[in-house]
């Protein structure tokens, strides 16, 4: 597995270990157990840097930020797996709290779960969350980053996907992939899995409000009803999960809300007007494109908290 880091900054680390070090470059080739023409690669950027020898100089982690993806390939492959130490870092393990609940609502709308197995051992563990990045990178980066950080102890960085609007928060942990599964969230299709609320959730009203927080923030939007009746707000959720659809559904009548039947096999929706009044005041929002959406229907002061 190799590291691709954002351009420039592979060599700005190389420089920084080197500088600190007081080392020339063939000594530092030395250190790290390669040939000088490798390091001369690196350090042009020419090709991306082992993930060992990357852990092995940014052992204080400063550069972890600037990761944009691990690139897998036959070479590194079997050295990244489970034994690598960065894979199996600890982590905090958060007791049951309205926050875990809104970031498993968040991964049941737009997250996804992934371990990729190479025979006995685990070559990739991670967790994204998908996001559009004009839209979303304010939730995505500030919000979602810092929830992630306070719940668990973990970094976590922004990728964007070339030539498209989409990107992805992504976390790097083989022990949060492992605590998802053991929760409610294991890793893999969330369709074939059958991904729906967990107990846990469900049988609290204040955990139940908060992950459907994560889930509309993710997976919802706020629209005007009609041309025709511009003060007539609508919330809906869409998903492609049935069960986790049902499961929604099932929830906001036991939070006093009365959603439309599901439509299409992928949507519900809030359209009495005092009941979404009530949910922003009683559930709310966390993504701000959400509340900058009622502003634009010019709506914020009749419904918004």
């Amino acid at each position: 597995m190799r590291v691709r880091l954002k351009r420039g900054k592979q060599t700005e680390l190389l420089e920084h270990v080197k500088a600190k070090q007081g080392i020339n470059w063939s000594e530092l080739a030395n250190i790290l157990g390669v040939k000088p023409p490798s390091l001369y690669k690196w350090r042009k950027e020419k090709t991306l840097m082992p993930l060992e020898v990357y852990k092995k100089i940014d052992r204080e982690r400063n550069f972890e930020k600037y990761i944009i993806e691990l690139k897998i390939n036959n070479w590194g492959q079997k050295k990244a797996g489970l034994n690598s130490k960065g894979t199996t870092k600890e982590i905090i393990i958060p007791p049951r709290s309205n926050f875990l609940a809104e970031f498993m609502g968040i991964m049941a709308g737009d997250g996804n779960s992934l371990s990729i197995r190479k025979g006995k051992k685990v070559g990739v563990h991670m967790i994204r969350i998908a996001g559009d990045i004009q839209k979303d990178k304010e939730y995505l980066e500030i919000f979602v980053k810092n929830l992630i950080n306070n719940l668990f102890g973990l970094k976590s960085y922004l990728s964007k996907l070339k030539s498209t609007n989409a990107a992805h928060l992504v976390v790097h942990s083989s022990e949060l992939v492992k605590f998802l599964s053991r929760t409610g969230f294991p890793p893999g299709n969330k369709l074939k899995n059958r991904i729906g609320i967990p107990q846990w959730i469900t049988q609290d009203k204040h955990f139940l409000r908060r992950y459907i927080r994560g889930l509309i923030d993710t997976d919802g939007s706020v629209y005007r009803m009609s041309n025709k009746d511009p003060n007539l707000i609508r919330i809906d959720f869409t998903n492609y999960n049935p069960k986790l659809l049902r499961d929604c559904r099932k929830s906001l009548h036991i939070l006093g809300y009365h959603p439309s039947k599901i439509i299409n096999n992928r949507k519900i929706v809030i359209s009495r007007q005092n009941e979404v009044a009530r949910y922003c005041k009683e559930i709310g929002f966390s993504n701000s494109k959400h509340i900058k959406r009622l502003r634009e229907l010019d709506t914020i002061n009749r419904i918004a908290p």
